[in-house]
């Protein structure tokens, strides 16, 4: 089967746009037998592009969580499918207050063992 590579743009997103394209795409999917979706890194900007929650680590992980989500959702995704994340923050004293609001972001995952039900003789 062929490798197929598609750019998202979600709706209600943010979108650079540089003479007249997107400078960037928010989530480029990639199927074949398979399939992967890979995430922009996402700001905590609002759909006209504003900074939301500026001196509010808070309010920037809630936005950034919401952004997250909406580029999963136009992908056929959700938080659960979630493989691998990346953060990069400028005060982790400040970021690790707020483990309530950023560990909700995604379902815990069932062991497969956990899932699975016992085999049979």
């Amino acid at each position: 089967m062929a490798i197929k590579r598609e750019k998202i743009q979600p709706q209600g997103m943010h979108v650079r746009i540089m003479a007249g394209q997107p400078a960037y795409s928010q989530i480029v999917m990639v199927s074949g037998t398979g399939r992967q979706i890979f995430v922009a890194g996402q700001l905590a900007r609002d759909p006209q592009g504003n900074c939301v929650g500026k001196g509010d680590m808070r309010a920037q992980i809630q936005q950034v969580g919401e952004n997250i989500k909406a580029c999963l959702g136009a992908a056929g995704a959700t938080l659960a499918d979630i493989v691998k994340t990346n953060t990069y923050v400028t005060d982790f004293e400040e970021f690790s207050k707020h483990g309530d609001v950023r560990m909700p972001r995604r379902p815990a995952r069932q062991s497969r063992s956990a899932a699975s039900p016992a085999p049979t003789s």
